[in-house]
């Protein structure tokens, strides 16, 4: 079921999402300080790399072009592949311990991305919303706190309810979200996952689901997890029921989107940075791009307004 992304070999791979006007796939590596595409159609894709100063977190297409790019010291425009990056918002936190990590645009184009503490000794990461609409000077808040590693951010079909996830908790977290306001509240559990057991590998007889990494929405206001370790997507619907447990050929994958003409080819970025050898051995699409077809079609991707 599962097709393997040619020349797609990431350390780990990230932020994927499908652009609509250039039928292209983009997606992050992230120590490898990259920016990746697809040319020409995926069933004959060349894979473009763009080479960054730092370690990208996560990226979102812009309306009027190019891409803005949250870096380890802060959020970038990048009006176009390969040129000169312009910086739209500092970081404001220690950019030596902490850096940028998952994130998206949201359907009213504003730029969300959550912090990642590389210790992991607290949960001191936060979630921001960068708001540049209209050629207004960008101005970047803080809209939820207490993570130690962001992942998993994502809207709803209905832009009522937004989600976000913890992954060294094990938890996805959901709030009530007044898209026009920008206002969150009701802030609740999603889901929690049980923890990895003491002296787990992926060859012991111990079940471990994973925990949850990035994440997507599909039109029907599902809501797909990665769960890194537990090699599985796991697709819940919005109620927090579980539907679908999708087993991927990667050990680790890392955030689905759903794209194709018509939305419905189901992509998977993956890795493979410190996985041990044994594992890469026997799951040789570690660290690639993978991907399948599905039946309930996702979400275009949301532009960056500015």
């Amino acid at each position: 079921m599962w097709t393997t992304l040619d020349d797609s070999l990431c350390q780990l791979g990230e932020s994927p999402f499908w652009h609509p006007h250039e039928g292209a796939l983009y997606w992050l590596d992230i120590p490898g300080r990259a920016v990746l595409r697809t040319r020409g159609g995926i069933g004959a894709a060349t894979v473009e790399r763009w080479s960054l100063p730092t370690e990208p977190g996560c990226m979102a297409p812009a309306r009027s072009g190019g891409l803005v790019i949250a870096l380890r010291d802060g959020i970038y425009r990048a009006p176009q592949w390969g040129r000169p990056l312009r910086l739209l918002a500092r970081a404001d936190y220690d950019t030596r311990t902490m850096r940028f990590n998952d994130g998206k645009c949201d359907p009213l184009g504003r730029f969300w991305a959550g912090t990642l503490n590389e210790a992991k000794d607290r949960p001191n990461a936060a979630l921001y919303c960068l708001d540049a609409r209209g050629g207004r000077a960008p101005v970047l808040t803080q809209m939820a706190n207490e993570a130690t590693t962001a992942n998993g951010l994502a809207f709803s079909p209905d832009a009522s309810t937004l989600y976000w996830s913890d992954t060294a908790a094990h938890r996805v977290r959901a709030w009530d979200w007044a898209a026009a306001s920008n206002v969150l509240s009701r802030p609740r559990v999603f889901r929690q996952f049980e923890g990895k057991p003491a002296g787990w590998t992926p060859e012991s007889p111990v079940r471990y689901e994973g925990r949850p990494d990035g994440a997507t929405v599909d039109a029907v206001g599902c809501y797909w997890a990665s769960m890194f370790e537990g090699g599985q997507l796991l697709r819940f619907a919005a109620s927090g029921e579980q539907l679908t447990a999708l087993a991927t050929p990667v050990q680790c994958p890392t955030m689905p989107c759903l794209g194709g003409d018509d939305l419905r080819t189901l992509f998977v970025t993956s890795a493979r940075q410190g996985r041990p050898a044994s594992e890469l051995a026997q799951r040789p699409a570690s660290g690639y791009v993978v991907s399948m077809r599905v039946e309930t079609p996702g979400l275009p991707v949301h532009f960056f307004e500015d």
